[in-house]
């Protein structure tokens, strides 16, 4: 039920209907076209290009069929991939009305470097969370929040008709758990919605993810170990990029509330755009969950040169002796790294988010590693099915994701059985039959099947070729070398990436009387198998130690 060709160009009885401009988080943005009877409403605008909203109002006014490419934008959160093309799209379209949440207003402009000249008018308009608003005629609006980010909102529509109401739900992004800023968006507020289409993201497909105070605690642990030269002949230095909103604001908390890190005599340098989201943060304040309003009140939430470990904002003159005692510099994802790495520095431990795309192949002035890890933004694969089986709309439109994530969801069977499941790309018009007889399209295959041979002590599995259509083969089969596990009862194979050989091979002790977690007999593929250890069932650095290592023999 999908056709390539422009909403506006088809007059169709559905009452509902999707075109997304873009679907996708890294390059272009998510941005999606709803109509809802005559209303044409607009759901983010991550496009840094608006013409291809726009090359349908281009031609002469005898053809074009509107003179804005939409009624109204609603704007899910204040994230760039939502949110960046929003002042080209006003200057387009001054008349073109624009809503969010209130907190989403006041983090808007820091997508948009004209603000700091004070050059862009408060365009967007605020609207309530929980209450629903007749926006257009018929036409019913509410908020939710989402979580993931302050003011972040899943946005219901509800077009009434004399026949039946049509509702539909667009997340934006969404998180389930409670992280240090946001709470986590709530089920019970969603349930008997009686949706007809719920348009969700996917950013992590169908991976399954460890609970969120364990995420933060690894992460912690491994910085902790880094400045603390545990193993290692020498200490290091922490660099986190991160974006202007969202995580780099939760590390700082982290850093400030975890038990590895009060009361250390410790710095924690803050630069650039992320210094100006911690700004922002502090103007939202009151909109923030009580535990951390009542945090700021004992003291500062972010800048503090009294309470250990101090927060402050990195100036160019502390560049020079950055590094000379271990510190943590939380950097913006687009900054050129190699500023904060002076000479005679010490070691430096770069440690990115997973599946972010920063390039750190640039030569530097001192030692430097790079690692990733995990603090989850959105949710995972389980969380995504636990919200839809609890709407249980009649359409499902996965958004904001990889094609390969995307087309992971999509194809579970368990959605596939129940709901009319789609995915589509950037300009394919998706008609939203509801009650009507709906043919579901036959899944992708995603199941392959092979053959496993026992051969003495070799053990060969042949699986087919096609795999290597999947672009996620590449990365898979990058090195040739593949890790396996136990998960239950099926076996889990795992491509090893390039860095986590490079990683492996540099911090493997090459003197077998080294006392770390390399030489331990209770190591078994960098984790740790013994149940008396405080990292027992957690992945561990070959350099690491703890009291309970045993020597390998």
């Amino acid at each position: 039920m999908t056709n390539n060709v422009s909403m506006d160009a088809q007059e169709t009885a559905h009452e509902l209907e999707c075109l997304p401009y873009s679907v996708q988080h890294q390059n272009e943005g998510v941005c999606l076209l709803v109509r809802m009877g005559p209303h044409r409403i607009l759901l983010d605008f991550g496009l840094a290009n608006i013409l291809p909203v726009t090359k349908d109002l281009t031609k002469s006014p005898q053809c074009a069929i509107h003179s804005t490419p939409a009624d109204l934008v609603i704007v899910s959160h204040a994230h760039s991939d939502h949110a960046r093309g929003l002042f080209a799209l006003h200057q387009a379209f001054p008349a073109l009305p624009v809503y969010a949440s209130e907190v989403t207003t006041k983090l808007l402009p820091l997508n948009w470097k004209e603000a700091e000249l004070g050059n862009i008018p408060s365009f967007c308009q605020a609207l309530p969370l929980r209450s629903p608003i007749e926006i257009k005629e018929n036409l019913i609006v509410e908020l939710f929040p989402a979580g993931h980010l302050p003011g972040a909102v899943a946005i219901l529509l509800t077009y009434h008709t004399p026949n039946r109401d049509y509702k539909l739900l667009y997340t934006g992004d969404f998180f389930l758990s409670n992280s240090r800023l946001v709470e986590g968006l709530r089920l019970d507020e969603l349930r008997g919605l009686n949706l007809d289409v719920l348009l969700i993201e996917g950013s992590y497909g169908t991976s399954r993810h460890p609970h969120r105070r364990n995420q933060e605690n690894q992460l912690a642990e491994r910085i902790h170990r880094a400045i603390s030269s545990r193993g290692l002949g020498e200490n290091s230095s922490i660099i986190l990029p991160s974006p202007a909103l969202g995580i780099g604001q939760e590390l700082i908390m982290l850093l400030r509330s975890h038990h590895h890190f009060t009361g250390r005599d410790l710095d924690i340098w803050v630069d650039g755009e992320v210094a100006t989201g911690c700004d922002a943060y502090l103007e939202i304040l009151n909109h923030l969950p009580a535990s951390v309003q009542n945090f700021a009140r004992h003291q500062s939430l972010f800048w503090d040169e009294r309470v250990k470990p101090r927060v402050r904002r990195l100036k160019p003159e502390n560049l020079a002796t950055l590094g000379t005692s271990p510190c943590i510099v939380i950097a913006d994802y687009c900054a050129d790294l190699r500023k904060y790495v002076q000479p005679n520095s010490g070691n430096w431990l770069i440690l990115v988010p997973e599946k972010t795309n920063i390039l750190n192949n640039q030569q530097y002035l001192a030692p430097v590693k790079s690692e990733s890890y995990l603090l989850a933004q959105h949710s995972d694969g389980p969380g995504t099915t636990q919200l839809i089986h609890n709407l249980r709309p009649q359409h499902v439109i996965f958004v904001h994701g990889s094609p390969s994530y995307l087309a992971d969801l999509t194809c579970l069977e368990e959605l596939q059985n129940r709901y009319h499941v789609h995915s589509p790309g950037a300009g394919t018009l998706v008609e939203l039959p509801i009650g009507e007889k709906f043919l579901q399209p036959a899944a992708p295959e995603t199941n392959y099947g092979g053959e496993l041979t026992e051969l003495g002590t070799v053990i060969t599995i042949t699986l087919p070729d096609t795999l290597t259509t999947d672009p996620r083969w590449r990365q898979f089969a990058d090195t040739g070398l593949i890790a396996a596990r136990w998960q239950g009862e099926d076996l889990v194979l795992r491509g090893l990436s390039p860095r986590e050989l490079l990683n492996s091979n540099s911090l493997r002790p090459h003197a077998a009387d080294v006392d770390c977690c390399g030489n331990c007999l209770h190591q078994r593929g960098q984790r740790c198998c013994n149940s008396a250890a405080p990292l027992y069932n957690f992945k561990v650095t070959l350099d690491g130690y703890c009291p309970a290592f045993e020597r390998l023999t």
